[in-house]
């Protein structure tokens, strides 16, 4: 069986049509068409039906579609590793990362990596924690960094460390010169914050019923960019880590007031690969930088605890 046909099979399953799978090859529809019956020959069985409505994978074509993608993405692992071998210092990575604020916390890394790095390249997906570790798991991430990551087998944890939820707010606002704020004059101010759906949001609601305090957010939104919209025109006052407005902090925009009498909220962040898998030149250089910037982070605040899997 050659890789050519196997390649071209797993085209055809995401298209769903022999036309758009050659377009994307840039084949004739022709050479597509020969590919799959050169599978069908060496599995000795039909993989697709066809119409004039597009194509069907048949039993066969089902169970080989299933494997097909993570096969030809194990092959490429292993291109990456060859390439190691001989010295080269090229290659990609794939990072899974959930919610728009872990996405804020590894861009200024990856920023910093690629300019270590420049024949490197890096696709960042920002799905779910499960989501995530289950691309992990299936092969199609070489890492990822998650909040409230579930457990799930055949993910290994290489760092879990915290994070701690600052007061952000407006860099003129009248309390942005203290130097803690309390949970009590916290409920006060306008807030904006996630909806109960989030892990982070479910963790200050906890927090806040511990001190019979009742959160009732003037703005509720999943999008990170719209918090700091909210933030920087004075209309609210959030909860995030500061590296996540660390941009607006430079600038003079915003300031991050730490919660008084260690009531800070402070969430799980792992940084997960795949324990059976032996990480790329680039997918493992990218792991300890990012390892390294995690464990620096957590030197900037008061020690936390961190374990190793």
């Amino acid at each position: 069986m050659q890789l050519r046909a196997l390649m071209y099979f797993d085209e055809l399953v995401r298209t769903n049509s022999m036309r758009a799978a050659a377009e994307n090859l840039n084949v004739a529809a022709t050479a597509v068409s020969r590919q799959i019956e050169n599978l069908e020959h060496y599995f000795g069985t039909p993989l697709v039906e066809r119409s004039n409505r597009g194509i069907k994978l048949t039993a066969a074509g089902e169970l080989l579609a299933a494997r097909a993608g993570r096969t030809l993405r194990e092959l490429e692992h292993v291109h990456q590793l060859i390439d190691d071998l001989q010295g080269l210092q090229r290659g990609r990575v794939v990072i899974y990362a959930n919610g728009a604020t872990v996405a804020n916390l590894i861009a200024p890394v990856l920023a910093e990596f690629s300019l270590r790095y420049p024949k490197l390249r890096f696709e960042v997906a920002i799905t779910s924690a499960r989501e995530a570790v289950e691309a992990l798991a299936a092969a199609e991430a070489d890492l990822v960094v998650t909040l409230f990551a579930p457990r799930i087998s055949g993910v290994k944890v290489r760092l879990r460390s915290e994070i701690t939820y600052d007061v952000i707010m407006a860099a003129d606002h009248p309390s942005a010169g203290a130097r803690e704020l309390s949970l009590r004059a916290l409920v006060e101010m306008p807030l904006a914050l996630p909806d109960k759906s989030f892990g982070a949001r479910q963790a200050f609601e906890e927090i806040f019923s511990r001190e019979g305090l009742e959160l009732d957010p003037v703005f509720v939104t999943g999008a990170l960019e719209m918090l700091k919209e909210l933030v920087l025109r004075k209309a609210a006052v959030t909860l995030l880590p500061a590296l996540a407005v660390q941009r607006e902090i430079g600038a003079g925009q915003l300031v991050a007031v730490p919660i008084a009498a260690g009531k800070a909220v402070r969430t799980p962040i792992d940084l997960c690969v795949a324990p059976d898998r032996q990480l790329s030149f680039a997918a493992g250089k990218l792991v300890d930088f990012i390892e390294r910037f995690m464990r620096g982070a957590d030197s900037r605040k008061p020690a936390l605890p961190k374990t190793r899997a």
